[in-house]
């Protein structure tokens, strides 16, 4: 039995949904700008998946599990906290960090408010219950200029396909 682990990334056109408007360079310039990843240390769970439009079926965003027991949710880039509070049974973090680009947190728990200025890798919080997301995982989802983007663009970028052996 051959078992395949593929992570399957979307190119900047792909990954908005604005073929015309994203190029190539501007996939870098979202990977030169210095995110950390909201969680220490964790495994994907969940990849992004580009939907086929707008109101399409899809995984706007990614999921993560902790690997350690309680792990604190961590700002991807400096920001302003946007919103603080519970949609639909869950809580929810979103922070603006200008020119267009906004992350969202969830399932998570958080004393922050609105407004409060936060700095790459504080602590914004810890992962709480509810939410898609599988029990302790956690859903890390960008959006640039208001169209959902693959965060793995401003973490490094999106990797190629790899094909891993098993057995």
């Amino acid at each position: 039995m051959l078992v395949a682990c593929i992570l399957i990334g979307a190119s900047p056109a792909q990954a908005t949904g604005r073929q015309d408007e994203r190029t190539a360079s501007d996939a870098a310039d979202l990977a030169q700008r210095g995110w950390v990843w909201p969680l220490e240390r964790f495994r994907l769970t969940a990849p992004y998946e580009q939907p086929a439009h707008r109101y399409a079926a899809g995984h706007r965003g990614i999921d993560l599990a902790p690997t350690e027991a309680a792990a604190d949710l961590l700002a991807p880039a400096d920001g302003i906290i946007a919103f603080s509070g519970r949609v639909a049974g869950r809580g929810i973090l979103t922070i603006d960090h200008g020119d267009g680009l906004v992350t969202t947190l969830e399932p998570v728990d958080s004393a922050l408010e609105p407004g409060a200025i936060v700095r790459r890798g504080q602590t914004v919080g810890t992962i709480a219950a509810g939410g898609h997301a599988a029990p302790g995982d956690v859903h890390f989802g960008v959006r640039l200029d208001g169209e959902y983007v693959n965060p793995l663009l401003l973490l490094g970028g999106v990797p190629r396909a790899v094909l891993l052996p098993c057995c």
